[in-house]
């Protein structure tokens, strides 16, 4: 198969758009394209003429043919397949299907045709794709430059703030200079120590209670005085000069990188010093002894109703601090949820948690590890599982409704949350084509942030209780298949469990009161989907 040409012609025989992808002379093509429309026959809608040289595979569109040139050992079945992907082409480009509006986007629909074919060949790509292909840009190009650019804006503030400290320094020791030694004679002290504590004191400020000449002064602050009393006192307290628009790029370039992170992209590098991880790190455990029951959630959804994978395991982690509090048990409870599998580590005493709910090491003398390692230390006392295809145990459902109405695709998505949990910082990940523009949110109950990168729209409540069980977003997208939107894609967190385990005491083995505990019990999320 060897495409010679991919043109767009009007029935009157007027070529309005002609890529070609082999070489050949214009003369050429102009007479090939002139010959087209006394071959073309009428009341056929899709069809194909061979000459002695070539065949001319076209296809009408409104008042327009969209023409392809090939030779005759041409495949005619790859040839009407790329012409079929060329006419689904030419109305995402052209605003028209008129002479005028095809030549209006003459090189964006050249470039297209670029994408489809090259050197003559159908390249394997879709609509979707050629579109993504001709709309890119290089982000990283662009990222490279603005951090270039913010470093060399800061070099300059810096450069500027260096410069005013420095000319600072100067007026402060010339205020030293001249305002130290002026207090003394105008404020008629006879000591030298107490005039250089109270140098900021104004030389103007004692000026009524004579000269200090009459108090027995030394010779030499009268004479170093006298040198100073031709400066006016104004220029000591002079602010500096050129301070007042330091920040100004600065502010520029953070507003031009925060409108960056908005659209979805991840700065590399940033100039700013960054204060945020140091806030955002768990803090370390202040009690001696610390316990944390985690449930990890694994849930895959079908989009017409139904649950294909549910998946629970949690884990109860010990960390303790001293090594004179680790010589205790454990006495939990748990919530009887009868799905629940529960499995103790090796070392725990399985008969005492299967009799008692208590978790202690098989050897009573033996204490637990200490140590403190950040988040994820801690000592594994007891893990369990829970697996279901009940839909009634899914803490939230998600159902997605998309229409096409014209040259539009509405979309409605709503959310169901059980009563069994509060779910905090829940985020709806939405797979979108790749747009141009952010989609038309029309009604939504929460926020929304549009990932252009990813082509991506995030849906967030920060908080699901009694008070917003359910809730709705609708947004319009162009027409577009039903499957781009899955799989959706679910976050949260939650402050209760499946297992609803609580830790009741901890018991010392070597008596005395019990120590001080604390415990902490979250859900979150792994991996959860509507496919």
């Amino acid at each position: 198969m060897v495409v010679l040409a991919a043109s767009i012609v009007s029935k009157s025989g007027k070529v309005l758009v002609s890529r070609q992808f082999v070489d050949m002379t214009r003369i050429r093509i102009e007479a090939l394209l002139a010959a087209f429309p006394k071959l073309v026959g009428t009341g056929k809608q899709h069809t194909y003429v061979e000459t002695e040289n070539v065949r001319y595979v076209y296809q009408p569109i409104e008042a327009l043919y969209l023409l392809l040139v090939t030779n005759k050992q041409s495949n005619i079945l790859e040839d009407l397949e790329t012409l079929r992907l060329l006419s689904k082409l030419v109305p995402e480009y052209s605003v028209s299907l008129d002479e005028e509006g095809v030549c209006k986007t003459a090189f964006e629909l050249i470039f297209a045709f670029d994408e489809v074919i090259s050197l003559g060949h159908k390249e394997n790509v879709t609509v979707a794709q050629v579109k993504q292909y001709c709309e890119m840009e290089s982000h990283e190009e662009k990222l490279h430059k603005l951090v270039l650019q913010s470093k060399i804006n800061e070099t300059k503030d810096v450069m500027k703030r260096k410069a005013s400290e420095i000319d600072k320094s100067k007026i402060e020791k010339n205020r030293g200079e001249k305002g130290g030694f002026m207090s003394l004679q105008s404020m008629g002290s006879g000591r030298i120590e107490s005039s250089f504590n109270d140098m900021s004191i104004s030389s103007g400020g004692g000026g009524g209670f004579g000269s200090g000449s009459g108090f027995g002064l030394t010779t030499d602050i009268d004479s170093f005085s006298t040198k100073s009393k031709g400066r006016p006192p104004s220029s000591a307290t002079a602010p500096p000069k050129g301070l007042g628009m330091q920040l100004g790029k600065t502010q520029r370039t953070n507003q031009f990188l925060e409108s960056l992170k908005a659209e979805g992209e991840v700065i590399l590098e940033d100039v700013q010093p960054k204060a945020g991880p140091a806030r955002s790190a768990a803090p370390p455990p202040t009690d001696p002894i610390s316990l944390s029951a985690e449930e990890r959630l694994n849930v895959t959804l079908k989009r017409d109703g139904g649950v294909s994978n549910f998946d629970v395991q949690g884990t109860l982690s010990l960390q303790i601090l001293n090594q004179e509090d680790a010589l205790i048990q454990v006495q939990i409870e748990t919530g009887g949820n009868p799905g629940i599998l529960f499995k103790t580590h090796p070392n725990i005493n399985k008969e005492l948690f299967s009799n008692e709910n208590i978790l202690g090491l098989k050897d009573p003398n033996r204490p637990f590890p200490t140590g403190q390692g950040g988040d994820a230390a801690g000592v594994g006392l007891l893990k369990w599982r829970m697996q279901s295809v009940d839909e009634s145990d899914v803490p939230l459902t998600i159902n997605c409704w998309p229409s096409v109405s014209g040259n539009e695709t509405y979309v409605s998505i709503e959310y169901e949350a059980s009563s069994m949990f509060d779910l905090r910082n829940v985020v709806i990940s939405v797979p979108l084509p790749a747009l141009r523009e952010a989609p038309n949110v029309r009604q939504i109950d929460g926020e929304w942030r549009y990932d252009s990168r990813n082509s991506i729209l995030e849906w967030s409540i920060l908080l699901i209780d009694n008070s917003n069980r359910s809730g709705s977003m609708e947004f319009v997208v162009p027409p577009v298949d039903s499957s781009v939107f899955f799989p959706i894609s679910i976050q949260f967190t939650a402050a209760k469990t499946f297992s609803d385990l609580k830790v009741v005491n901890v018991l010392p083995l070597r008596g005395g009161p019990p120590p001080k505990f604390s415990q902490r019990t979250t859900l979150i999320t792994e991996n959860y989907q509507v496919v």
